[in-house]
């Protein structure tokens, strides 16, 4: 297998890349789609980092906004207007990119090799498991016993935005 810290690198390339192409891209369409693209890359990078609970809700939600979005993008009526361009602020942006890579960078050069111990904090965790929870798999023990109000109040946000997305896009009671 390659590196993973170079696959990590790639990716995060070309979630940039993608973030700057729906940024800049005239089409709607096309921006909702290099969007998708940045979030699926984002799902990728959870499967590298095996934490594939992650990858499967980012999966979720991203085919959801897809929809959600592709459907709005295609229903609604665009006007455009011709917008100038101010080069101050394009070099301004541009610079505040280099910085904020830059700056990712050096973070991401001081943590440790991927594969080592990160952090300590889920050793009593990991530890108590399955002696309290009696449960075979280690993350669901923490997601249902340890950290239950997290995870509760996670699938109340998820339920709030699926409701409002069916509450925006519905067809039967609302007034034209």
């Amino acid at each position: 297998m390659p590196n993973v810290d170079m696959l990590l690198y790639i990716l995060m390339g070309f979630m940039i890349v993608g973030s700057l192409v729906a940024v800049e891209t005239a089409d709607l369409l096309s921006s909702v789609i290099c969007i998708g693209a940045v979030g699926f890359a984002l799902g990728i990078v959870h499967l590298l980092l095996r934490a594939p609970e992650l990858a499967l809700t980012l999966g979720v939600v991203e085919v959801l906004t897809l929809i959600v979005l592709i459907r709005v993008v295609r229903t609604r009526k665009d006007s455009y207007h011709a917008t100038s361009r101010d080069t101050l602020s394009i070099a301004v942006v541009v610079g505040g990119l280099g910085v904020m890579l830059t700056l990712a960078y050096f973070a991401l050069d001081g943590l440790p090799r991927f594969g080592e111990p990160r952090m300590l904090m889920a050793t009593p965790y990991l530890q108590h498991a399955f002696s309290e929870t009696h449960l075979s798999n280690a993350v669901t023990a923490v997601l249902l016993n340890f950290r239950a109000y997290d995870t509760l109040a996670v699938t109340a946000v998820l339920f709030a935005a699926v409701t409002g997305a069916f509450t925006i896009l519905r067809h039967y009671g609302r007034r034209r």
